[in-house]
């Protein structure tokens, strides 16, 4: 359940529209989200009815604050829609909300979206947010809901507060120890304030600051994993509201707070020279599994403020003589008050049993050997017994006896959120996996995750998905403790697709990709079962006399024959199949083939297109005309377009002579405007660049001669629609809109006044310039039939003509005489 909850919190402030987004406005989203109603098929689901001062309670927060900070944001990100009710005297009565990425996810993600929580699920979540940050209510003959733990935190950052809180709690197991990021952090916020800003996306000096409020509100506390070798371990953070929850042991706790002092730490396994050591229960064995002390890695460091030698309190017991009691750390002194000798001094005598060096040591030593002196037992044994105590201090082996680095296992799921929601129902079978068997199993997990997604199944929805499918997976085989080999059984067995029919989405009946009953599997119950009572009426209207044990031995043996044919059948198909997807490839080559021999044929066209001369000039390799003769052919069609639309306003369209006229002034002012475009840029050029390269030149200045033309045709154009607006049909067609439109019923009131009369002048004017352009058109297709008339087209002679000169031809190859019929 917890999983779940963490889930869909973080698939909620993960949104695009609610991401980046203010603490407060995503508090009120998560609130809103838990106060929303389950789907049940009506018109009311994923709503939430509330007001906005109880949202404000909800965070700690004003009305304005609520309306300035959380309504206007999430309105605009589209992550909120709001709709105020109102009575029958249409006072407000309260504000109904709807979070968009609830309805989003209900709409379009399914059943298996993170969001989609049952109706069990979201009051769990609303009674973990009352009982976390609930400001309390006491309704009416019902029993009242108590204040929870932040509620008296108000003001400014009182919702920064409240959402690291529920991510807190929510990411802590029953030990009641958060879960710490890993990774390097920086040295001065911690570790803590390091996971806390990854909770709440900040700044890790923003989630130090969070913690240490959290603290001294007295719902956190921190502390330092205790050592065998007496110097704090990694630091962590209890949740103490979840470990009271679950009924850990805090005094431990309390001792690890007040044992920061300025001396060091005594070391959990000394014996004698302080207070005892804690008993069962301490900080890092609280409630807390072997499993889980085992994920911790232990990261040994010296207490901020411990010295370099240690503290020794004032009552314990001399191990040397009193003499003695100004000696230095590390001496080595007999019992007869000797100076203290060279720490190596008969180092490189010889060990006979019969020298001083070869007896048991000074009474510091009390009974081991000096440095130089042969231990007792072996360096493997030493290794075994050092491995032993650090399983016993809460650490976990890290080498094995050769010295060969053995791989570790990861107790917790993995980080993957969509993993870890896949393989929570096999959270148990996880822990007694090997590390490489984690990773093959992870591997095995995200390949399904992949093949679903491929099948047509939402992404979101494929970790949901697998996780029932595991779900349904130990309730087939009787429970997690029935299960001998874990790896096995999860490659074997939990992961994997069991198709019911030759559907690829089937899974054991259900269609992957829409969350029902698959129709095929249906399909082949159905005939099934329609065979069989087929088989069965024959075998009665053939056989009536038959017992019914003969009669069920020919009923098997009818229905293996029938299945026999099917195979046979399918066979059949599958050979049509490769057959048909042969010839479909070998469609396709062809297709290939032809497609390549069409391209190059085209290619081969294309090059002796380019070969081509030009036809106006003679250039070689000019694709049948050059650029500076396609720049002629364009300008002089250019011209002959410019004169026409002169002559439609300058000339008299039935006069060819005034035709002609007009035409050989537009050319003429058209031929002065090229000549001074070439002119300036032949200014512009050098002679001697003109004279290295004739071709370029001439297509540059055809080019400019080509742009004087282009440049003069839109004014001509200007001109004569100018001209045109001011004929007498244009004139008549724009008093006819203006009266039309000053007739209107709208102005019929007042048809002079300033407005009717805009609006007339407005459609007069629209009027005369659509007229004008339609005249323009018109008179242009009328000058273009008139020159293509007088273009006469090329007639043949005809054959009475053309007989007698072909008779005169003499015949090829000399031959003469008669030829009779």
């Amino acid at each position: 359940m917890r999983l779940r909850l963490l889930a869909a919190v973080q698939a909620l402030l993960a949104d695009p529209s609610i991401a980046g987004q203010s603490d407060v406005a995503r508090l009120a989203a998560v609130v809103l989200y838990t106060k929303s109603r389950a789907p049940k098929g009506s018109k009311d689901d994923n709503l939430t009815s509330i007001w906005v001062a109880e949202l404000g309670r909800w965070m700690g927060v004003g009305e304005s604050t609520v309306n300035r900070r959380v309504l206007v944001p999430l309105r605009k990100s589209d992550a909120l829609h709001t709709k105020v009710v109102r009575d029958g005297k249409g006072h407000p009565t309260g504000l109904e909300c709807l979070v968009m990425p609830l309805w989003n996810a209900h709409h379009g993600g399914g059943a298996g979206h993170p969001l989609a929580l049952t109706a069990a699920e979201l009051a769990t979540l609303l009674r973990l947010c009352e009982a976390l940050f609930g400001h309390g209510w006491a309704p009416k003959d019902k029993a009242p809901t108590p204040p929870g733990l932040l509620a008296a935190r108000k003001g400014r950052g009182a919702a920064t507060d409240r959402l690291g809180l529920l991510l807190m709690v929510l990411n802590t197991g029953s030990s009641g120890w958060l879960q710490l990021r890993g990774g390097s952090v920086k040295k001065r916020e911690g570790r803590g304030a390091a996971t806390m800003a990854r909770l709440l996306g900040c700044s890790s000096a923003g989630g130090k600051k969070v913690l240490a409020r959290l603290t001294e509100a007295g719902v956190a506390a921190r502390g330092r994993k205790g050592t065998g070798t007496g110097m704090d371990g990694r630091g962590r953070v209890m949740v103490l509201p979840v470990a009271r929850a679950y009924g850990r042991d805090l005094t431990a706790l309390e001792a690890v707070r007040g044992s920061e002092a300025v001396f060091s730490a005594r070391p959990a396994g000394a014996g004698g020279d302080l207070n005892p050591a804690v008993e069962a229960g301490a900080l890092g064995a609280s409630g807390k599994s072997e499993a889980e002390r085992a994920s911790e890695a232990e990261i040994p460091a010296r207490p901020a403020g411990a010295e370099l030698h240690t503290v020794h309190a004032s009552v314990v017991t001399s191990v040397v003589p009193p003499q003695l009691d100004c000696g230095f750390s590390g001496e080595g002194r007999g019992g007869e008050g000797r100076r203290p000798e060279r720490a190596c001094v008969r180092e490189d005598q010889a060990v006979d049993g019969e020298t001083a060096a070869a007896g048991t040591g000074s009474p510091v030593a009390e009974g081991g050997p000096l440095r130089g002196e042969k231990p007792k037992e072996s360096p493997v044994d030493e290794r075994v017994e050092k491995r032993t105590a650090e399983a016993g201090a809460g650490g976990r082996p890290k080498v094995v006896g050769g010295g060969k680095a053995q791989q570790q296992r990861r107790v917790a799921l993995p980080v993957d959120l969509g993993l870890r929601v896949a393989l929570g129902p096999v959270s148990w079978l996880w822990e007694r996996l090997s590390g490489w068997q984690q990773d093959q199993v992870a591997a095995a997990a995200r390949a399904e995750l992949s093949q679903l997604a491929g099948l047509g199944v939402a992404a979101e929805r494929a970790p949901r998905l697998l996780a029932d499918r595991l779900t349904g997976r130990l309730e087939e085989t009787g429970g997690e403790a029935l299960i001998r080999k874990p790896f096995g059984w999860l490659i074997g067995r939990g992961l994997v697709r069991r198709p019911s029919c030759s559907d690829r989405r089937c899974d054991d009946g259900t269609r992957l990709d829409t969350g029902g009953e698959c129709g095929n599997c249906g399909n082949v119950v159905h005939i099934r079962r329609a065979r069989r009572a087929r088989t069965v009426a024959e075998i009665n209207r053939e056989l009536p006399h038959l017992g019914d044990g003969e009669r069920r031995r020919i009923l098997e043996e009818r229905l293996r024959e029938h299945t026999a044919a099917e195979a046979e059948d399918l066979v059949r198909r599958q050979e049509q199949a490769r057959t048909e997807k042969a010839r479909s490839c070998a469609a396709r080559a062809a297709a290939a083939q032809r497609a390549e021999h069409d391209r190059q044929a085209a290619a081969a066209a294309d090059a002796v297109r380019h070969a081509l001369q030009c036809e106006d000039c003679g250039q070689e390799q000019a694709a049948g005309l050059c650029e500076a003769c396609g720049y002629r052919r364009r300008t002089d069609a250019l011209v002959a377009e410019t004169a026409l639309v002169a002559a439609t306003w300058a000339a008299d369209l039935d006069d060819q002579d005034a035709v002609a006229a007009v035409a050989a002034d537009v050319r003429a002012s058209l031929a002065e405007s090229m000549a001074q475009a070439r002119g300036a840029f032949m200014d512009l050029m050098e002679p001697d660049e003109l004279d290295a390269d004739p071709v370029s030149a001439a297509s540059a200045l055809a080019f400019c001669a080509l742009q004087a033309v282009e440049q003069a045709l839109p004014e001509f154009r200007v001109s004569a629609l100018g001209r045109l607006r001011r004929a007498e049909e244009a004139e008549a067609e724009a008093r006819r809109a203006y009266r039309t439109e000053q007739g209107r019923r709208w102005f019929r009131h007042n048809p002079n006044g300033a407005d009717a009369i805009a609006a007339a002048t407005k459609a007069a004017e629209t009027a005369r310039e659509r007229t004008a352009q339609y005249l323009l058109a018109v008179r242009l297709e009328q000058l273009r039939e008139q020159a293509a008339a007088r273009i006469e087209p090329t007639r043949s002679a005809p054959w009475a003509d053309r007989l007698p000169e072909l008779a005169a031809r003499p015949l090829e190859g000399g031959t003469t005489g008669t030829v009779t019929a």
